[in-house]
């Protein structure tokens, strides 16, 4: 199972630091995203793109977390040539993300 079995993602950006918000899909994932998707996990998986701090806040009132991933954007929107200068499609890559299987939901 990837991340994008049970989560979609929403993508920000302020100068350099990228800010990407995970979403449980079914409020029932919410534990199993916290198990799994670690500011760990997140900066071990976008290590190419992420050159700096990777940290996670926990939203559970949302099901989601909120990950800000700094030096993440090549310099940000006015500094890069980059194609994907907003970091749209690193938020679209982190769906990616191998997750436990569905028989974990039940933390199991």
């Amino acid at each position: 199972m990837i991340l994008r079995d049970i989560a979609h993602c929403r993508s920000g950006d302020k100068g350099n630091t990228l800010n990407i918000a995970v979403i449980a899909r079914d409020p029932d994932d919410y534990d199993l995203l916290c198990r799994e998707v670690t500011q760990e996990r997140v900066a071990e998986f976008l290590r190419d793109k992420v050159k700096g701090r990777v940290t996670r806040y926990e939203v559970p009132t949302l099901g989601a977390l909120n990950f800000v991933l700094e030096d993440a954007l090549s310099g940000g929107v006015v500094g890069s040539l980059t194609l994907d200068t907003h970091g749209k499609s690193m938020s679209s890559a982190l769906l990616g993300l191998p997750i436990g299987s569905s028989t974990d939901r039940d933390g199991g």
